[in-house]
């Protein structure tokens, strides 16, 4: 008697069906965040948007809103109001977790047009935020070059090239993003006159002020701009028009801003009184 062998159960879904799901979810992830960041443009230009005119204008659902207005606020972007949302408080800066992730595209663009710049045997500074690190990772092909950073990131993505020197100054190590503060590290920075100090901003006012949210954080970029022989600024357009408490000085001491997008006239205006070089990544080959 030949003995018959049952097909295992099928588990109702094909390989093909499988890589169209992870499709459908990625595809959807995207969507979402597409969503977020378009969300904070909007309110950081008006400084408020309801929740209606949120919904009709992505045409979805109030509740969607809802919902990407409470991440966003969890994330500590956005300020959630009835009925809407406003701009974030100027007294604290956004989750480091949240903002390596945010823009990263806009970041990624900025950091290879900026690394264009650099020749190779220059001295760097490099100092603390998410786009100086994405300029860090574009400085490999450079020979010969040596960055003083206040940003353990920075020195551990360029620690293991032996293209670069690394030296790191001291100081209190904040645990958030993992930058070095404090007295120590702005006195250390003042030791070294470097060819090109690369720092990152939380906010640009458009009268061209520069602001950030620790003012331990400002002394040392502070340091960095007095004894570079040319400063770059790199920051996503999310950052022009952005509130934060601490001032670090005007966008007048620095000779060069790298951005992903044409800033309002008026921060133009300022730029080009007091020369300062405009470098926009979408405009430009990079």
């Amino acid at each position: 008697m030949t003995k018959e062998f049952q097909q295992p159960a099928s588990s109702g879904h094909s390989a093909t069906d499988q890589t169209s799901m992870d499709s459908k979810a990625k595809s959807k992830h995207a969507a979402v965040r597409n969503r977020h960041q378009e969300i904070l443009e909007i309110i950081g230009e008006s400084g408020f948007a309801s929740i209606q005119a949120l919904a009709d204008h992505f045409g979805v659902t109030p509740q969607t809103i809802r919902r990407d207005l409470n991440t966003l606020s969890d994330s500590g972007m956005v300020l959630r109001f009835h009925g809407g949302a406003g701009l974030s408080v100027s007294t604290e800066n956004v989750d480091y977790a949240d903002r390596k992730v945010l823009f990263l595209p806009e970041k990624k663009r900025i950091a290879l047009m900026t690394a264009n710049h650099i020749p190779t045997r220059a001295s760097l500074f490099i100092n603390i935020g998410t786009t100086t690190e994405e300029v860090a990772k574009n400085l490999f092909s450079h020979e010969r070059l040596r960055v003083i950073t206040n940003n353990l990131n920075v020195a551990k993505i360029l620690a293991d090239h032996s293209n670069v020197e690394v030296i790191v100054a001291g100081g209190l190590v904040r645990q958030r993003d993992c930058g070095i503060v404090g007295e120590a590290a702005s006195d250390f920075i003042r030791q070294f006159k470097v060819d090109y100090g690369i720092i990152g901003i939380s906010g640009i006012d458009l009268d061209g002020t520069l602001l950030d949210f620790d003012y331990r954080e400002v002394r040392t970029a502070r340091a960095i701009i007095e004894n570079s022989r040319k400063v770059f600024l790199v920051a996503d357009h999310s950052k022009i028009g952005r509130n934060a408490m601490v001032r670090l000085g005007s966008i007048e001491e620095i000779d060069a801003l790298f951005t992903d997008r044409q800033p309002p006239g008026e921060l133009v205006e300022v730029l080009n009184r007091a020369e300062v070089e405009l470098h926009v990544a979408d405009s430009e080959e990079v």
